[in-house]
């Protein structure tokens, strides 16, 4: 590997992968899509600095932060990670906010489905 390529790759991270949210019980694919920056992104890492940022406006004065806070701090980094979504509710299709992505994400399964596609390096790989 090259430098070059080293480089090429963490742009190719930069503009997502699509990943398909897949039934927790039955593994089948749901039809919910989103674009998915990797690890190595440069979006990462903004996200990863604001992370820290963000921990660090909530921390109290021994530099403790609750568990709340770090919850959505934590939720809030997650959610940078997704570029855009395919999803519907009631038939419509719903906005691409950040306020709604949040609301998908606080499901405890598909925050660690989501979560483990943005750090899976394989997955971000080289173009698909």
């Amino acid at each position: 590997m090259t430098l070059d390529e080293v480089l090429a790759n963490i742009a190719d991270q930069d503009r997502g992968r699509e990943f398909e949210l897949v039934d927790p019980v039955t593994g089948q694919p749901t039809g919910i899509k989103l674009w998915i920056v990797g690890p190595d992104s440069d979006t990462a890492t903004r996200s990863r600095i604001a992370l820290y940022d963000e921990l660090a406006e909530v921390a109290d004065a021994d530099g403790r932060v609750g568990a709340e806070n770090r919850e959505k701090a934590n939720l809030n980094s997650l959610a940078r990670h997704v570029l855009r979504w395919e999803i519907s509710e009631a038939g419509e299709p719903v906005p691409f906010t950040t306020q709604n992505l949040l609301r998908l994400l606080r499901v405890n399964w598909v925050r660690q489905q989501v979560d483990g596609f943005a750090s899976d390096r394989a997955a971000h790989r080289g173009r698909a």
